[in-house]
This record gives structure tokens, C-alpha cells and sequence, in this order.
């Protein structure tokens, strides 16, 4: 049982390194920050850290990245944090924002929580599990980078997340990482009050890619939004070529 573990006791050096950790608001950590805060060499940092997993102290994210249990935690010897966090910091890069379903959680446009961390980024990184939640990374164009801000998701952390019009025109392109096209209509509709529809359509031309330009006038027409000018910057770039609505909707015939 997980109570016959060791107990969650601090040497001096792994105490130093928790309290330095704290005082610097860096939860989430890497063997370079052991090395630097505590002055060991490489080997002693990793058999250091390893007692501290071993003890319950810390979590091990991925391999070289740790997050610090909170001692109100209790007994217990796996902490995954916040998983935007996680995400951000996974991707390793400045360059990322959280996107799609968890973005349309963070604007308040779903009604339940989502059960996969999306985030958007131009490098290429493999989607993993850890703890048991799914981080699934989407890649897009450098040129296609935009659209996104610093959101606070806890008293002291904050992520870049895609804003609201960013965040639906992602939901447009790929339906399939945001539930559908359905949930975006929905997610749409709950906000629509607060949406830019001049920067949205800005958005969709910019990406410039058909089916997201036919996805978004279907919606302003659907949800009668009073932009004439915006849908007719819309039907200017109206090509032949045939989209479907939805793509994860099986198709049906005969």
C-alpha cells in the first residue's frame, strides 16, 4: 500500500532546493535549476532528485522536467498541477498558445471540463500522456502564429491561449480537436456578444483557407450576427471547391 512508503522527510539539500524553488515561483522544474540552486554536479543533481521522486517530494513530468508535490498533498505522490501549465511548459518554447477545446474552456464555451490539453505550436512535438491526462500538440505554419494572449490560470502561472476569435477560427479548421462543428456553434453563440467580427473574419482570410471561410459566414448567417461587410469580404473569397460542414458527423447515403 502506498502508505508503507517512504515518508515525504527533506534532507538538507532537498530542502534548501524545495524552499529555493518556492522563493524563485518555479514549481516546475529542470536538472539545470537543481544544478544551479544547489551547486551538485550533474550525477549527484539526478540521485538527488531521484530520492525526492522516490519519497514522494516531487513528480516526474517527463524525462529532465519535475513539478514539486504541495505538502498539502498529504500522502499522496503524484501531482500534475495545472495542465495548462504542464502543456507550456512540455512544449518548451515560446512559441505555443493553448488552442481549440482547452482554449474554449478557458473562454467559457463549453459546458464541461475537456479531457485532452490542446496546445498549438510551429515546432513538432509528439502528443503524451502524464498522470494520466492527454497533452496532444498542434502543429501550424509560422506564418499562421497569431492571434493569442497571456491568460492568469492560477494566482502566480499564466499561459498564452488563442483569444476568443483565434480560438474559433482554430475550432473552424479542425472540428475534430475542438468536438465538432457543433460545439463550436454552441461555443459561438455563448460568447457571441463579446466576439470581434471584424477581427474574426480578418482571422479566416489571413488563414486563408476555404473551409473555414465557408464555416464562418454559415455561422454569421446562422446566428443572424449584423456584419454585411464582413460577409461580403467573405463571399469575395468563395471558391468552387466543395466543403463539408463537419467532418466528424459520418457521412450518410445510400
Amino acid at each position: 500500500m502506498k502508505y508503507n512508503q517512504p515518508p515525504k522527510t527533506l534532507g538538507n539539500q532537498a530542502g534548501r532546493l524545495v524552499t529555493e524553488l518556492h522563493e524563485r515561483g518555479k514549481t516546475i522544474f529542470s536538472y539545470a535549476d537543481v544544478e544551479d540552486i544547489t551547486g551538485l554536479s550533474s550525477k549527484s543533481s539526478r540521485s538527488l532528485l531521484l530520492r525526492m521522486v522516490n519519497r514522494g517530494v516531487v513528480t516526474r513530468l517527463k524525462a529532465g522536467l519535475f513539478i514539486l508535490v504541495p505538502f498539502e498533498m498529504g500522502r499522496e505522490r503524484e501531482y500534475l498541477g495545472n495542465p495548462f501549465v504542464v502543456a507550456r511548459e512540455l512544449c518548451g518554447t515560446p512559441d505555443y498558445y493553448i488552442s481549440h477545446a482547452s482554449a474554449m474552456e478557458i473562454h467559457q464555451m463549453v459546458t464541461q471540463p475537456q479531457l485532452v490539453v490542446y496546445t498549438t505550436t510551429p515546432k513538432f512535438l509528439r502528443s503524451r500522456f502524464v498522470l494520466g491526462t492527454e497533452f496532444r500538440f498542434v502543429r501550424c505554419k509560422v506564418e499562421h502564429f497569431f492571434g493569442y494572449a497571456d491568460h492568469w490560470v492560477t494566482k502566480t502561472e499564466k499561459v498564452q491561449v488563442s483569444d476568443l476569435e483565434r480560438t474559433i477560427v482554430d475550432g473552424l479548421k479542425q472540428p475534430e480537436y475542438c468536438g465538432g462543428f457543433s460545439e463550436i456553434a454552441k461555443g459561438f453563440w455563448m460568447r457571441r456578444e463579446d466576439i470581434d467580427s471584424g477581427k474574426l473574419v480578418d482571422y479566416a482570410l489571413k488563414i486563408n483557407v476555404g473551409a473555414v471561410i465557408r464555416r464562418l459566414g454559415f455561422l454569421l448567417e446562422l446566428f443572424e450576427i449584423k456584419a454585411p461587410r464582413e460577409l461580403e469580404r467573405l463571399r469575395e473569397r468563395l471558391t468552387m471547391t466543395y466543403s463539408i460542414l463537419d467532418p466528424i458527423v459520418p457521412a450518410e447515403g445510400k
